[in-house]
C-alpha cells in the first residue's frame, strides 16, 4: 500500500497541473477561433485514438513491466507538452498542432491508464481494492476543482507560457517517484513474459474471456446498460444548464465545482470506510442512488437545486466505479488484466463515442420542439420540468436518469450479477518483482 500512496500523490500533483495546462488550452483555442466546434474536436482528436489503441495496449500491459509502460506514457505526455510549448513561444502555434498532440497523447495516455489501474491489483491487498479505487477517483475530481480555479486565476497573469511551466513541474515530480518505485510484475509462464506477438487470437482474448465467464460478462452488460444512458446526459448536462439560466457561465461553473467536490469528498469517504463488503451492492445501489440524484437535477430549474443534487450524484459516483472495478481486480488473474481490462474499456470508449450522436439530435429535433409551449409534450410534462429552452434537455436528462434508476435496481434480480463475487472466485495473486 506505502508504494500505491507514493505514485498516488505524485499523480495527483501531476493531474492537477495537466488539467491547468488543459483549461488555459481551451482559453487560447476560444481566443483563436472563438468555434465551439474546434474546442469539441480537441475531445474528439483525443478520445479517437484511445478506442483504436485500447486492444494493443491490453497485449502490451500484459506482456511487457507495467512500470516501463507508464514510464512511456508519461514521457510521451511531457513530449507532447514541450512540442506545444516550443511551438506557443515560438509564435507558430495552429490548431492542428494541438490536434495532433492530443491524438499521440491520447494512444499513450491509454497505455499509462491501463498500466496503472492493472497495476493497483498488485500494489494493494484485495480488502482494499475499493479504498484504492476511490482515491484513484479522488485525483481526478481534484483536478476539475482545483485546475479551473488556478488556471482562470493564472492566465491572466503568466499566459499559456507561466502554465506549461507549471505543469512541466508537476510531471518531474511525478515522474520522480515513478522512477525510484518497485511495481510487482503477474508471474507468468515464459509464454506470458515475452515479447507480445500481435494476433488476432491476442486482440479478441480479452472478449473471449468475458464472454466464457458469465459474472464478468454479467458486469459488462450491467454497466453498459448504465453507462449509455448516463453518457447521454453528460452530453445535455452543459447546454441544458447554459439554456435554462440564460446562458451564465457562472452558474455553469458554481454548479460543474459543486460536482467536482461532490467527487472528492465521495472518495476520501470511500477512501476511509472502504466500501461494501459486497461490493455488488456498491455498484448497483450507486447506480440507482446517482440516477435519483440526476431526475431532481433535471426537474430543477435554478442553480440552487442543480449544485446540491449535482454534489449528491458524483457523491456516490466513486462508490460505483470503484465498486466494480475492485471486482474486476479481485476476478481476474493480474497476466490477464491487460487484455481484459482493455476490452471492457473498449465497450465503454464505444459507449462514450455513441451517446453525444444520440443526445444531439434527440434533443434538437425531438424534445426541444416538443417542450415549446405549444409543444406535443408541453401539456403532459411541462408541469414537472417546465417548457421553453432547455426544457426538452431537462425532460430527455431525467427519462435517462430513470434508466440509471432502472438499471440499479434490476440487476438484484439476476442472480449471476447479484452474486458475481460467490459464484465466481477470486484468482490467487503471483507476483515478482521489477525495478
Amino acid at each position: 500500500m506505502r508504494t500505491f500512496l507514493r505514485i498516488w500523490a505524485g499523480q495527483l500533483v501531476s493531474t492537477i497541473g495537466s488539467y491547468m495546462t488543459v483549461f488555459a488550452l481551451i482559453f487560447w483555442v476560444w481566443e483563436v477561433t472563438g468555434s465551439a466546434t474546434s474546442l469539441a474536436l480537441v475531445t474528439f482528436f483525443s478520445q479517437l485514438p484511445r478506442l483504436v489503441v485500447t486492444p494493443l495496449a491490453g497485449i502490451a500491459v500484459d506482456r511487457w513491466p507495467r512500470k516501463q509502460l507508464m514510464i512511456l506514457g508519461d514521457v510521451v505526455a511531457m513530449l507532447c507538452t514541450i512540442a506545444i510549448a516550443l511551438l506557443y513561444w515560438g509564435d507558430q502555434l495552429q490548431i492542428w498542432h494541438l490536434y495532433a498532440a492530443v491524438a499521440v497523447y491520447g494512444c499513450f495516455g491509454q497505455l499509462q491508464t491501463l498500466a496503472y489501474s492493472t497495476s493497483i491489483a498488485l500494489l494493494v491487498e484485495k480488502d482494499n481494492y475499493t479504498r484504492a479505487e476511490s482515491m484513484v477517483a479522488a485525483v481526478n475530481y481534484s483536478g476539475a476543482i482545483f485546475s479551473p480555479i488556478l488556471a482562470g486565476s493564472l492566465y491572466p497573469l503568466i499566459g499559456l507560457k507561466g502554465i506549461i511551466l507549471i505543469d512541466l513541474s508537476t510531471f518531474l515530480i511525478a515522474f520522480g517517484i515513478l522512477l525510484t518505485a518497485t511495481i510487482p510484475q503477474p508471474s507468468g509462464d515464459e509464454a506470458e513474459t515475452t515479447v507480445p506477438k500481435v494476433s488476432w487470437a491476442n486482440l479478441t482474448f480479452g472478449f473471449r474471456h468475458i464472454l466464457k465467464t458469465p459474472g464478468l460478462l454479467a458486469m459488462m452488460i450491467a454497466f453498459s446498460c448504465f453507462a449509455l444512458p448516463s453518457d447521454i446526459g453528460k452530453a445535455l448536462y452543459n447546454p441544458m444548464i447554459l439554456a435554462r439560466s440564460g446562458g451564465s457561465e457562472q452558474i455553469l461553473g458554481a454548479v460543474t465545482t459543486a460536482a467536482g467536490l461532490g467527487g472528492v469528498l465521495g472518495a476520501l469517504f470511500l477512501s476511509w470506510q472502504g466500501g461494501f463488503k459486497q461490493r455488488i451492492h456498491g455498484m448497483l445501489l450507486g447506480f440507482a442512488g446517482t440516477g435519483l440524484c440526476k431526475i431532481v437535477l433535471g426537474l430543477g430549474q435554478t442553480a440552487w437545486v442543480w449544485i446540491p443534487a449535482h454534489l449528491a450524484a458524483t457523491l456516490l459516483i466513486p462508490l460505483y466505479y470503484s465498486s466494480s472495478n475492485a471486482i474486476w481486480y479481485a476476478k481476474v488473474p493480474p497476466p490477464l488484466q491487460g487484455r481484459v481490462l482493455a476490452a471492457d474499456q473498449m465497450v465503454g470508449l464505444g459507449i462514450g463515442a455513441i451517446a453525444p450522436l444520440l443526445a444531439g439530435p434527440l434533443a434538437d429535433f425531438v424534445f426541444e420542439p416538443a417542450m415549446q409551449p405549444e409543444g406535443a409534450l408541453a401539456r403532459v410534462f411541462g408541469p414537472l420540468v417546465g417548457t421553453g429552452a432547455g426544457a426538452g434537455m431537462a425532460l430527455l436528462y431525467v427519462l435517462m436518469a430513470a434508466l440509471m434508476v432502472i438499471v440499479g435496481l434490476a440487476g438484484y434480480g439476476f442472480r449471476t450479477l447479484r452474486s458475481v463475487e460467490t459464484l465466481l472466485p477470486d484468482h490467487a495473486i503471483e507476483t515478482r518483482l521489477v525495478e
